[in-house]
């Protein structure tokens, strides 16, 4: 009694409350010694969630990345460095978030020749196990040809062509994704998003170099399900060497070259390529391919049983490669969705439709958008549609098609699409019983 009324007289505020409790104390001494000391997984959850709110975003991530697994420690670190965070692009995973968006950033300011490669390589083995799809618009080249350009000052075309030659390739992406064993989805563009005044094409050269190195590690990709390689000149010669490396892939089921300058021996590897594959679609919207391009993917077309979607818009495959891609879909059972828009086609190919609408009971989308079906056109697809009913869209704008033509296939098309929806609401009452 004695001493707490000394403890009164020398301090009359002080109070055992005030005092900080042991683990309080080892939980700020874990936080502050993080680094060099990273302990987390022999603490009890609650403690582990106290040392996680307190910890920095500014750690180093050979400490944190496989250590710390709370979401809110990633989603703090995503929010802090980019202000649009839509966490549901990312199958919900905030880590995920951040490696895959830290792994792209890092490839998009790779120069080949300047950056130590040890930036990439390092990271592989703190992001490889959260990293499921990555997303490069760019892909900047090495420096020294702007340097040359810029110590001669060359102003001829001859020259300029001859600074082509010499650009060279970009990053190599086999070392890095023969070992990302989760990566499912690749997205490429060959160019340089903001090159200012300093514009030159060959800033965007996919390069035969580039092109063999991709084919390669795409090819060692196991487990990929997408793949898109779009605005990026890519070529005949190209597309050729891709399509081999790709042909007996065990798991790529979506394939997007569009916007690129695939033209008809392209289009005959990729034909060959969807009738030896497990391919479910294939986008090549915006390229050069005309009839017998078309034609080979018809027969790619006829021989596969797994294709669901094929694009084709922009493209130049007029009446002789949309007969022929009509026809196959006469025995074609596996297609649902086919975009024929602003291909040049006309009444010839509407007939063949026609026949198609009136036998094909797989297909639910077609698009003939920006052609000249014309007037009796439009009136033999109205014919085919008579008695269908898995249709369920058909866009016809820009078509010279009859508005009244327009409006009987705009119901039929409407009624099937009703069905189908009530059909599926249905559906669950039926299980249920």
């Amino acid at each position: 009694s004695f001493y707490t009324r000394r403890c009164i007289t020398e301090d009359p505020s002080w109070s055992l409350v005030t005092v900080p409790p042991l683990t309080e104390l080892c939980l700020q001494h874990i936080v502050h010694n993080f680094e060099k000391n990273p302990i987390l997984n022999y603490l009890l959850p609650e403690h582990q969630k106290k040392v996680v709110d307190r910890l920095s975003t500014s750690l180093p991530l050979t400490v944190t990345a496989n250590i710390v697994s709370h979401e809110d420690y990633w989603k703090r670190c995503c929010m802090e460095r980019w202000q649009v965070c839509d966490v549901s692009n990312y199958g919900d995973s905030w880590k995920r978030m951040f490696f895959e968006r830290h792994l792209e950033n890092v490839l998009k300011f790779f120069i080949p020749n300047t950056t130590d490669p040890r930036e990439v390589l390092d990271l592989v083995p703190l992001c490889k196990g959260y990293v499921r799809k990555l997303e490069i618009d760019q892909f900047l080249p090495p420096l020294w040809v702007d340097q040359k350009k810029e110590s001669d000052d060359l102003s001829d075309t001859e020259d300029e062509a001859e600074l082509g030659e010499v650009y060279m390739h970009h990053y190599d992406l086999r070392d890095l994704l023969t070992d990302l064993p989760h990566l499912q989805e690749l997205h490429l563009t060959y160019g340089v998003k903001s090159c200012g005044m300093n514009f030159e094409w060959s800033l965007f050269n996919f390069t035969d170099l580039d092109c063999s190195n991709l084919a390669t590690a795409v090819k060692m990709c196991r487990n990929l399900k997408v793949f898109k390689l779009t605005r990026s000149k890519v070529d005949d010669d190209k597309i050729k060497l891709l399509a081999r490396n790709l042909q007996h892939h065990p798991c790529l089921l979506e394939l997007d070259l569009s916007h690129n300058l695939i033209k008809d021996h392209g289009a005959q590897a990729l034909g060959k390529l969807v009738s030896h594959s497990k391919l479910e679609t294939l986008d090549l919207c915006n390229n050069q391919i005309c009839h017998l391009g078309a034609q080979a993917l018809a027969q790619g077309l006829a021989e596969s049983s797994t294709l669901t979607s094929l694009n084709l818009r922009l493209n130049f495959v007029e009446n002789k490669g949309g007969e022929a891609i009509g026809r196959a879909l006469l025995t074609n059972t596996s297609l649902k969705s086919l975009h024929l828009g602003s291909n040049n086609l006309s009444e010839r190919t509407a007939a063949v439709f026609s026949q198609v609408l009136a036998q094909n009971t797989t297909l639910t989308s077609i698009n003939f958008s920006c052609n000249h079906l014309g007037l009796d056109g439009g009136k033999q697809l109205l014919k085919g549609l008579a008695n269908n009913k898995t249709l369920t869209e058909l866009d016809l704008r820009h078509t010279e098609v009859e508005q009244e033509t327009d409006f009987l296939i705009h119901e039929i098309v409407w009624a099937n699409r009703e069905a189908v929806r009530l059909g599926s609401l249905q559906q669950p009452t039926t299980e249920a019983l």
